[in-house]
């Protein structure tokens, strides 16, 4: 496929077939890296545009909610990946939205101790913008825009971003762009 094949082919609804787990930044207390669950809501426009909404969930099942993360923005192609034929290097930028959404009350207590500065009262299932402000659960400067070095990938119908790096190193540079695949999106 040429990668405008590849543009067209994206465009629309793409899901989580299932609950998906990661590694996180945060650690247990013997040094392993806390597992992640979430699943991925993700929807490609016209224009090299993009929403993903992420819902982190408590346990590996996907029933009780944790938060809401939505981001919109543009997507910068940058190119052939390596990991398969027609993959492509694609840079995320939310420069439109980022919004939070605590969904449990505990989860709101912890945002309204780390990260109350600027911020209404964190409450459950309120929300918040983000976009242009600091917020430190997830490193955003004020000012910045939040921006991952990934990839997609099409093959049998489903699509493939980069797997998580392994020892829970977001994809910030460059040199941390993923160079496997992880679980794939499903056409909604």
């Amino acid at each position: 496929m040429t990668l405008e094949d590849i543009r067209s082919a994206l465009l629309g609804n793409w899901m989580s077939i299932a609950p998906e787990v990661r590694p996180s930044a945060q650690k247990n207390p013997d040094g392993t890296l806390k597992p992640f669950y979430l699943r991925r809501d993700f929807t490609v426009l016209p224009g090299d545009r993009f929403e993903l909404a992420v819902t982190n969930f408590v346990d590996p099942y996907g029933q009780v909610p944790l938060a809401r993360i939505f981001i919109r923005g543009h997507m910068f192609w940058q190119g052939e990946h390596p990991i398969a034929p027609g993959a492509q290097k694609v840079d995320f930028i939310a420069d439109e939205a980022y919004e939070v959404t605590p969904l449990q009350p505990g989860f709101a207590d912890v945002l309204n101790q780390i990260a109350a500065q600027g911020y209404a009262k964190w409450e459950s299932g309120q929300t918040q913008s983000i976009f242009g402000k600091s917020f430190a659960p997830v490193g955003l400067a004020a000012g910045k825009h939040f921006m991952e070095y990934d990839l997609v990938y099409l093959a049998h119908g489903l699509l493939f971003w980069g797997a998580r790096n392994v020892d829970g190193r977001g994809f910030d540079t460059e040199q941390n762009r993923p160079t496997n695949l992880q679980i794939p999106l499903a056409r909604k």
